[in-house]
């Protein structure tokens, strides 16, 4: 048995399971190990330095499979914005043929994907954002429930509501986020009107994730209440992993008068890389979702993603189907 959704035939997969772009995680060992599952790997645009070295890195991910993968570009809000056409430009030319956007005002972005032929998928937090994406041209959405790590926007809507709300007005395959991590997970997705799941968190905890066991046995050892939202009084919010920095992010902001600068050191990309390459969790922030609740194990990606669709057919196969009298 296997599940054949408009997402796999599009992505040109072999089951519908996505790998979000995560900063400083999404490298090329763990998009070749994803995709060479049977998923869909993302290298993260953000993570290279450069455009030159976002190259180099397509490259490399090519050396490790010759399954698809994707790169994805997150928009961020920046004084000191990188210089996106120019990796825009880097993407198109590797000959990348998926894309993953998210973040503010793509349209300039999708465009110009969308007349080099790429397929986009662009991740959004609402039923609003996602319209809008669709009207932009994008092929895919990824929506975003409240659950999920990183910005779940302001709206708070969890994924029991928003994926088949979503499901109701928007007319293109849809990837469902937040909250997700085994084949439970998958099935409720598909069973709310999506058409494949995109997970971040799990993905961290695998033999494959770039980043230290350290914040993968953190992880594991972390339940479903060990998140902070922060940045939510500066209408950004995120959702991270308890720790003394989140902690401490949370305290100074709940000051009254507080402004983004008293919290700025504490929620640097810089440290929270350094939170992921050393283990440390008292060095940075350390961004992960509700989903961790869920995750008991470090396997590699194919056991996880082989894992995943056991389960899942299993659930589909023989539990529902014995519910039917």
């Amino acid at each position: 048995m296997a599940i054949r959704t408009r997402v796999t035939e599009m992505l040109g997969i072999e089951h519908p399971i996505v790998q979000g772009g995560m900063m400083w995680v999404g490298r090329a060992e763990l998009a070749a190990a994803v995709s060479n599952a049977g998923g869909l790997g993302i290298l993260t645009a953000l993570t290279q330095p450069t455009p030159d070295d976002l190259r180099r890195e397509i490259e490399r991910c090519r050396t490790m499979t010759d399954k698809p993968f994707g790169v994805n570009v997150t928009l961020l809000p920046s004084m000191n914005a990188p210089p996106y056409p120019e990796y825009r430009k880097a993407i198109i030319e590797s000959g990348i043929k998926i894309v993953e956007t998210a973040g503010n005002k793509p349209q300039e972005h999708v465009e110009d994907f969308k007349a080099h032929g790429l397929t986009v998928i662009h991740k959004c937090t609402s039923v609003r954002h996602a319209l809008s994406a669709v009207r932009m041209g994008v092929d895919i959405i990824s929506i975003d429930g409240f659950e999920c790590a990183g910005h779940p926007g302001e709206d708070d809507i969890g994924g029991l509501v928003l994926i088949p709300a979503a499901a109701d007005k928007v007319d293109v395959p849809m990837l469902a986020s937040g909250g997700i991590g085994d084949g439970r997970g998958l099935v409720a997705a598909l069973a709310l009107g999506a058409e494949g799941i995109n997970m971040g968190t799990r993905f961290c905890a695998t033999v494959e994730a770039p980043i230290h066991q350290g914040i993968k046995e953190f992880i594991v050892n972390s339940d479903e209440r060990a998140t902070n939202l922060i940045l939510r009084k500066f209408h950004n919010t995120g959702r991270v992993g308890k720790t003394p920095v989140s902690d401490k992010v949370v305290e100074i902001s709940a000051q009254e008068g507080a402004v983004f600068e008293d919290i700025r050191p504490l929620v640097a990309g810089a440290k929270g890389r350094e939170a992921l390459e050393t283990g440390n969790i008292e060095a940075g922030l350390v961004w992960t979702g509700m989903v961790q609740g869920l995750i008991h194990d470090i396997p590699t990606c194919d056991q996880l993603i082989s894992g995943i669709m056991r389960d899942a057919e299993a659930i589909i196969a023989k539990r529902l189907a014995g519910m039917m009298k």
